[in-house]
């Protein structure tokens, strides 16, 4: 029984696509959490302030689209969904693939898990100040979103221009 790389190489792509969807997913279930333990605290004496605290509890979620984004770009040019048989991967362009699934993967999880910290201060700031809800609350989250940001490109500049596909 022979090895089949081409199999291994299709593992590996795939592999990429669940790492990049679950540990942004991950990251982000984590900080909405963190995010959401503040809020309530803060609606439970203040409900009225209800629609600043939702934008920053949601902030973190966004790092979760993200990874899912990438795992449906891969899988999407993997033809992952066609009714014609997946295309063949070697065993290089699968690591490549994998590879280029983790920027999106590590900032994800770790922006996003970071970001529910930030936007749990601002919630706790606009408790006390809710006129600095936007001007620093989520102007802050923001920046920590940056981050995911940039995962996110660099693992599609390679997905898309690094010829793995072809």
């Amino acid at each position: 029984m022979e090895f089949n790389w081409d199999q291994l190489g299709m593992a590996l792509a795939l592999s990429g696509a669940a790492i990049a969807a679950f540990m942004a997913g991950i990251g982000s279930s984590i900080g909405i959490g963190i995010a959401g333990r503040s809020a309530t605290g803060v609606l439970s004496e203040k409900p009225e302030r209800y629609g600043q605290m939702f934008i920053m509890v949601v902030l973190p979620g966004t790092q979760g689209f993200y990874g899912f984004l990438a795992a449906f770009l891969v899988m999407l040019n993997l033809h992952f969904f066609d009714a014609e048989p997946i295309m063949t991967v070697n065993f290089k362009t699968g690591v490549a693939i994998l590879a280029a699934c983790l920027p999106i993967a590590f900032a994800g999880m770790l922006s996003a898990i970071h970001q529910g910290k930030v936007c749990a201060a601002g919630i706790l700031m606009t408790a006390k100040r809710p006129e600095m809800a936007f001007k620093a609350g989520v102007v802050y989250a923001v920046m920590v979103e940056v981050y995911a940001v940039l995962g996110l490109l660099v693992t599609m500049f390679i997905l898309l221009n690094g010829g793995l596909f072809e």
